[in-house]
């Protein structure tokens, strides 16, 4: 082939990758562009609907049971959470096409609501009769819709805390002191959560604020002298445990340690989780057999999920959706690592841990591993605003990979690009 038809088609191929974007594609406030072209992290994608579609298969299957008894309609959950679904993968899509510098404007405004609402359910919060130290739910007045601020608190740390890294990255390295301001954030949303009686949701809000940081670059010897620190306040709360917990929250940690398997109270949920994950074996009952889910196991369709999939899918497939959970989170920090952006690489990390801690700490609890204090696993549990605020992040994900290195090459029509 002639050297001028190679250039022929070359020039083709470069016109084609650089044809003019279409008019939403030039829309800019403030200097700088709404909506930004070029493709997305397919594989990411893959397993955002793999996880997805999985959960809506297992939330029906665990939730058709309890429907049929405390609803009269056996597809009473599915229903609503299929709804949600269909909204939040619109919204993802929707948020994916928004520049990520964009939403960067909004970081402070975005960080001031998940305070203010953190803040605010500690004084009107939906009460719960047997457990009234719990303030984790708020109604929407109106509109009848309860939701946990904590998972509007996650992402605003997450954003609050890469825009705040990137500012001050100067400061950070010429004050040795200037980490403590990034620490204190951490410490003051996680007291929040803690005020909630919600142990599980306050250490991994914790856990992915450190986690943040120490991906930062901040100085190691900071988190040397916290791991010191964290030591002196685990034993703090061991010597102290009684005047810092609420009687929920010590009544689920001594029944942890205590291992009672008799037990009709406390620790119902948790060894009738167990039973069925004993159950399941390493095959599975099949789908829709578990016998857990006959009321045996307080709404299994909602933190316990898991405990459904291990007895109806086994082992073996139980641990290809933890892998698939492990993929999510691995991809994640490869699409981090392509942008050359420092708040988008934090914020695809804070989103990558967050997915991930939280998923590990459910399926610790629902293994009688940690005790039981309520987290749900992510794209399996029952709850619509928070699944729309977990697609809502997988759309900043997606976002940024269309930024990323990939994505730009791929804008300037690069030969290159694999």
């Amino acid at each position: 082939m002639s050297t001028d038809v190679l250039k022929s088609k070359a020039d083709n191929e470069h016109k084609k990758a650089n044809k003019r974007p279409g008019l939403l594609s030039n829309l800019t406030i403030g200097g700088e562009k709404v909506f930004v072209d070029g493709g997305f992290d397919l594989i990411y994608l893959f397993l955002i609907i793999a996880l997805l579609t999985t959960g809506l298969i297992m939330m029906a299957s665990a939730s058709y049971v309890w429907g049929r008894f405390y609803d009269d309609d056996p597809y009473f959950y599915i229903k609503k959470q299929g709804g949600f679904a269909i909204g939040g993968i619109i919204l993802m899509f929707i948020i994916s096409k928004i520049n990520p510098q964009f939403i960067k404007k909004f970081s402070i405004l975005i960080s001031v609501i998940g305070f203010v609402l953190l803040v605010a359910v500690l004084f009107y919060y939906v009460p719960v009769p047997e457990n009234p130290d719990i303030k984790r739910w708020m109604k929407i007045p109106g509109l009848g819709i309860t939701f946990q601020p904590s998972d509007v608190g996650k992402l605003a740390m997450i954003i609050g805390l890469s825009w705040g890294l990137e500012k001050g990255k100067k400061m950070l390295d010429r004050n040795m002191f200037a980490p403590l301001i990034y620490f204190g954030v951490v410490a003051v949303v996680s007291i929040l959560v803690f005020a909630e009686s919600h142990l599980s949701c306050f250490l991994m809000i914790f856990a992915m604020g450190i986690g943040i940081l120490f991906l930062s670059g901040i100085d190691r010897r900071w988190f040397i002298l916290g791991g010191i620190a964290g030591v002196a306040l685990i034993v703090f709360f061991v010597l102290f445990r009684e005047q810092i917990l609420s009687p929920y929250q010590l009544e689920r940690i001594t029944s942890f340690f205590e291992k009672d398997y008799t037990d009709t109270d406390t620790r119902w949920q948790t060894n009738q989780s167990l039973y069925a994950l004993g159950s399941g074996g390493l095959f599975g009952l099949g789908l829709g057999n578990s016998r857990q889910k006959f009321l045996y196991i307080p709404e299994p369709h909602n933190d316990f999920i898991f405990a459904i999939v291990g007895e109806e899918l086994g082992f073996f497939r139980s641990m290809i959706i933890i892998l698939m959970f492990l993929a999510l989170v691995a991809r994640g920090f490869v699409i981090a690592a392509r942008t050359k952006s420092m708040y988008e690489r934090l914020l695809v990390l804070g989103i990558s841990l967050q997915v991930g801690i939280q998923s590990i700490l459910n399926i610790l609890v629902v293994t009688d591993m940690i005790p039981n204090t309520g987290i749900s696993l992510p794209f399996f549990s029952y709850g619509g605003t928070a699944l729309l605020i977990l697609m809502a992040e997988m759309g900043l994900v997606l976002g940024v990979s269309r930024t990323g290195e990939r994505g730009v090459k791929k804008l300037r029509g690069d030969s290159d690009v694999k």
